[in-house]
Order: C-alpha cells, then structure tokens, then sequence
C-alpha cells in the first residue's frame, strides 16, 4: 500500500479523496494554484505545493508541474479525481515514465475511451448497443448539415474529447447544426484542445442511466447497480439518485453485462463509467465510457456501502477486488443534488464572488433512519473563482426508499444556508416539491419541460403560505421586542396579544399575534397556527414547528419585513400595523427602468466576439454577441429588430454582470 499520495485536483473531490486516504493512514499532498492557496483542500492535507497561476491551463494542466511536485515530495501516486487530467492518456504515460503510480485506468483503456469517436467504434465491436450517427471527423458546418440530414433529425452534436456538458448542442434543424457545429467546436478546443466533433441522433424522451463498472489487474470485473442522472441543464448533470426509478431487474442485468464486457475490451481496471442513453421502451445505447471517478459517485457508496476511492486505491496497489457480482447488493435509495454559483433566475448564469456565510445540513443518520452527507471544497469566506466549475457542495441523502429519501433532500436543501454568492438551493428544492419528479417520471428534458420559461420559484400551496406568513409575524414581533429595549426611548410596553398585517404581493392578510406563555399563537386568515421555536434574531435559518408541521425556512429582515425561502418558494412578506397598511395600498408603484436599447451581458465573463457594428440593422434573434463564462460559450441574440447605435465592449474584454455591451438607437 502507498504511504503518500497526490491529489491532482481542486475542490471538493480534492478533499472526498483526502479523507479516504486519511482513514487508510496514507499521507497526502495537495497541489494548487495561486487562486486556491487558502483553499478547503490544501487546508486538510498533510503537504501543498502550488503549480501555478490561477488559470487552470497553467496550473491544474501542467502535468509536468504535477510530477515534479510528487518527486519533490516523494508521493508514490497520484489520484486525479475528475476533470483536469483524469483522462489524459499522456498524463498517465509520463506519471509511468516518473515512475509514480496512477489512481485510475491504464494508459490503453484511456486512450481507448477517452476519444468518444474510438469508444463508440470499441463498444460496437464488443457488443454493446450503440446510436445511430455518423463518428468521422466533420470539416466544416456544411458537412456537418449534410450528416445530419443524412441521419434525420433531431442530432446531437459532441465533442470527440467533451465531458461536463462542453461542446454538445442538440440541432433540429440545418441553423442550428451550423451554430451548434462552431460553439460545439470552439468550446471544445477551450476546453480539451480538440476541437473535433461528431454527430449522432438525438433520442426523444431519453433518459440518461449509467452503470458503475469496477475491475482489478487480476482479471475480475463487476458493476455496482446503475445510477439515474436524467434530471440535467444544458446537458450538465444536476440531481443523480441510485438506484433508477425506471429499469426493471432484466434491463439492469442487461446493461451492467454489457458495460463489463466492456470493460474486459479494453482491459480496465479501477472504477470507471458507462453511459447510457434509455429510451422509453428501455431500449439503451452506449453514449462513452469515462475513465475516471463520477461527480455522482456518493449515491452508488450509499446504497453499496463501499467506498469506491479506497477500492481504486487498493486496485492501484495491485490489490484484487474483494467483492464477487453476487456480493453486490443494493440497499435503499439515495439522491444528490449539486449546489451550484448560480442564479436560477437570472437563466442560470454563474455567480462568482466570496461566500460569506456557509452552513451546511448536519451530516449522519436522522431520527426518521435517513442519513445526510455533504461533499464540499468550500468553507465561509472562501472564494467562488470565475476560474474553475462553480460547484460548492453535493448534497447526498440515503433513506429505505425513494419517497423518504427525497423528503430528506428537501428537508437538507431547506436549512443549507449560503450567503454572499448566488446559488440554486431553491431550484433543487422545487425540483424536489414537482409531482413528476416524485413520481420517478424522468426524461433529460425534465428541467426544460417543467420550467419553460425559466425558474421564477415556485407558488407555494395555500398551506405552505400559510405557515411562512405565520413565521413573518412571530419574527416582527420578535423583532418589536427587542427594538423596544433600546435605551433612550419612552418606556413601552407590548401587549400580549397584538393585530397585524401580513402584506404579501400587495395582498394584505389580517391577523392577531398572541404569546400565550410557552409559545406563539397566530389567528390567519381564519385559521389558527401554533408556532414553536427557539429562533433568535439575527439568525438567517429559523427551524420548529409551525400548526404542528416541522419546518426549516431561510429567513432575512428586509426593512419592514422578512425574506423567506422554503421548499423552493420565495416570499417577501411586510409585516404592517393595520393602518400602516392601509396606507400602504396608496403607495404608487415604482417601474423599473427601461433598458430595452441596451444588450446588456447577462454574466461575468470573456466577451469573445461582437458579430455588429454601429449602423448595423438586426433583426430579432439574430447573433450579437458571444460571452464565455466558465468555458461554456454563450450566444447573445435580438429580441427585436433595431439599429445598432454603439458598441460599448471590446472583443476580449472581461465583463461584468448587467455590463453594457451593445446600445441600439
């Protein structure tokens, strides 16, 4: 067994495989770069070294920096975790060539599925079910709308060496295959230097399954059940649960046989991925092999029991698997959501900036026998970088079954408390809250079909209402009691019971307040809500029980009143004395200003192109502008025809959010 091993990443899998390797009493070393160097990761190592600048084409890429860093400290090996250099063949030759040991796959079976172009040519030949496409190299847009007319619309377009949802577009028709083609391409030589792409039909109502392969350097290979990752955003996975609401025990034999003669193609060992494509009728169809640990690892560890970072540090040792298939053995259900730097409402775009309070869920088992676990590489006063994934946590819940285990991701998603920093605990709160995700009646078009015009938060039911104005009213009385011993003022008394107004969207609710001695009691809308906490000022999560229902709501004051978030509602509640609200229905309206002439840039990011000019004519939906955030390329079209009066950005320039780029007379 290794004394010392290398971490050659960043974040939170930085810090999952530091806490493995800690338990199996192996030293570590954590690389950085100079952005990371306060980083949750380098804190819990036992040494760091830094590789770098910022950028990550310059640090967490230089695998000649990586080696020489594990020669400095005399690591034996080197677990890449995912993304960066998890799936480069070279990596992995010249860690060999050092002499140092890689935590992962050979360098044939990366170099056999980490082009997915060879994968899918290697999957025919072994027997695996594959799509309908075309996977020669593509020259040009208009072979690309030659291929794809020859498949037969709709195709996806992909990239050869793509991963995370860069360089895939799904095209419906021949406009779209041309701008798909070069943002596939371009996104894909930003972020893999390889800008090939190839092209294959898009399966309607598709679900997206894969199947966790395991294998040793003795021969034995196994899967470990499959994990259901349909719930997705721009092809970029966003709640993963194990096992799949939709296979049946025949489908599942079937593709973890497949994805194991797979695996013996190739000759792989360690933990690896097989990706599927499900239709509705469970026919499935290979979509790539990733050589490496998945983000969405945690929910097969949770209904396994095994932890699949030890067993590829133990394979990487030479040791044998210590499980047959017939030990495998699937308990329970589990979820993960990712919370990401995002604005849910602003279209998703990614928020960048320094968290300033990060408090997540207690992890371990609940009263109910659900447990709760948090992966994070982020801590309060750490910086989300405009550098790297904007990823925060991985939010997992365990629970006997399904049902259970969703109540305990709302319940989780409900008292995370991040400030400083957008993000879309509410959006994977409401993803919880629909009745087709609770129902298992998943497709990868989920998010796209449930939210069509954009995540605006959800209505609350009349009872979930109910119970959020109940909390505003207990917290302005609370908030009265205090601000009347404040010294100086004329001495007040306040009553025990007190009339006030919940105010909400203009609507005003009449109530009465009464503190009847062990806790308060709130007459709404003629009903009459208990509530009981021990919630104190200046707190942002109140947790009890309001009518009974326990509840976990995020709440911040806001002048008169209160902000509250739960269960992917957001409400902003006055709270006003009846005449204070009376004449708060005579308050005018104030209008937000017109900024239809402006293109304004809807994230921080790289302006990469301005395809106008002034004097330019444009019509509506016509391309303005392309802004890169996160390596993700990001088309800016006219809602409406105009002239272009100036251009306010220049090509190259680093935006800010709402940043002026085009005006229009």
């Amino acid at each position: 067994m290794f004394s010392k091993i290398l971490i050659a990443n960043r974040g939170e899998i930085a810090c999952r495989v530091i806490k493995t390797a800690r338990r199996l009493g192996i030293r570590t070393v954590a690389v950085y770069s100079e952005a990371d160097a306060g980083a949750l990761h380098v804190e819990m190592a036992d040494e760091a070294v830094c590789i770098g600048p910022a950028p990550s084409a310059q640090s967490y890429l230089q695998a000649d920096r990586i080696i020489e860093a594990c020669l400095k400290t005399g690591a034996q090996a080197v677990h890449p975790g995912y993304g960066f250099l998890s799936e480069k063949a070279s990596f992995c030759e010249k860690l060999k060539a050092a002499g140092i040991s890689f935590i992962g796959p050979d360098v044939h079976a990366i170099g056999a599925m980490g082009d997915k172009i060879e994968s899918k040519k290697l999957a025919k030949a072994a027997g695996v079910s594959t799509v309908p496409g075309y996977l020669g190299v593509i020259r040009d847009d208009e072979e690309a709308v030659r291929i794809a007319r020859d498949i037969g619309y709709p195709v996806m377009i992909k990239a050869s060496a793509g991963g995370g949802g860069k360089g895939m577009r799904v095209a419906w028709d021949d406009a779209q295959v041309r701008d798909g083609f070069r943002s596939a391409s371009n996104e894909a030589r930003s972020s893999f230097a390889d800008d090939r792409v190839f092209i294959e039909k898009y399966i309607t109502e598709p679900r997206h399954i894969e199947i966790q392969v395991l294998a040793d350097g003795h021969g034995n290979a196994l899967y470990l059940g499959e994990r259901e990752c349909s719930i997705q955003r721009r092809h970029q996975k966003v709640i993963e649960e194990a096992p799949s609401p939709f296979l049946d025990e025949h489908t599942r034999r079937a593709m973890g046989e497949q994805a194991v003669a797979l695996a013996k193609a190739v000759q792989y060992r360690s933990a690896g991925t097989v990706e599927f494509i499900v239709d509705k009728d469970r026919n499935f169809y290979f979509l790539e092999m990733n050589t490496r640990l998945q983000v969405e690892h945690p929910v097969t560890e949770m209904i396994t029991g095994l932890d699949l970072v030890e067993l590829m540090i133990r394979g990487a040792a030479g040791e044998a698997l210590p499980i047959r298939q017939a030990d495998v053995k699937l308990n329970g259900w589990a979820l993960e959501a990712r919370i990401y730097a995002e604005e849910p409402t602003r279209g998703f775009l990614p928020s960048i900036g320094r968290v300033t309070r990060y408090r997540p869920p207690a992890e371990g088992r609940r009263p109910d026998g659900t447990i709760v676990r948090v992966d994070t590489g982020v801590v309060e006063g750490g910086e989300i970088s405009m550098f790297y994934d904007p990823m925060i946590a991985k939010l997992i819940t365990w629970g006997p079954e399904r049902a259970s285990a969703t109540r305990a991701m709302g319940a989780a998603l409900d008292a995370f408390e991040i400030r400083g920093v957008g993000h879309n605990i509410a959006f994977l709160a409401a993803l919880m809250e629909k009745e087709r995700f609770r129902d298992g009646r998943l497709t990868t078009n989920f998010i796209a079909e449930e939210f069509p015009d954009g995540f605006h938060g959800l209505t609350p039911t009349e009872s979930v209402r109910q119970r959020l104005l109940a909390v505003a009213l207990v917290a302005q009385r609370r908030a009265a009691e205090r601000d009347g011993m404040v010294s100086g003022q004329m001495a007040f008394r306040q009553p025990s019971s007190e009339a006030l107004v919940a105010r909400l969207d203009r609507v005003n609710h009449p109530a009465v307040v009464h503190w009847d001695g062990n806790g308060w009691a709130v007459e709404l809308d003629g009903r009459h809500l208990d509530v009981r906490s021990d919630w104190e000022l200046g707190r942002t999560l109140w947790t009890g029980s309001v009518g009974g229902v326990p509840l976990a709501v995020q709440i911040e004051r806001r002048g008169t009143g209160w902000v509250l978030i739960h269960a992917g509602a957001t409400l902003v509640v006055q709270v006003l004395t009846p005449r204070a609200a009376e004449l708060a229905d005579l308050m005018p309206v104030k209008q937000p200003p017109d900024l239809s002439k402006f293109l304004l840039s809807p994230m921080p990011g790289l302006l990469v192109s301005v395809s106008v000019a002034p004097g330019d004519t444009v019509e509506a939906g016509q391309e303005l502008a392309v802004v890169e955030a996160m390596k993700m390329e990001n088309i800016l079209r006219a809602d409406s025809g105009g002239t272009v009066k100036a251009v306010r950005a220049e090509k190259g320039a680093s935006l800010a959010v709402d940043q002026i780029i085009i005006e229009f007379a």
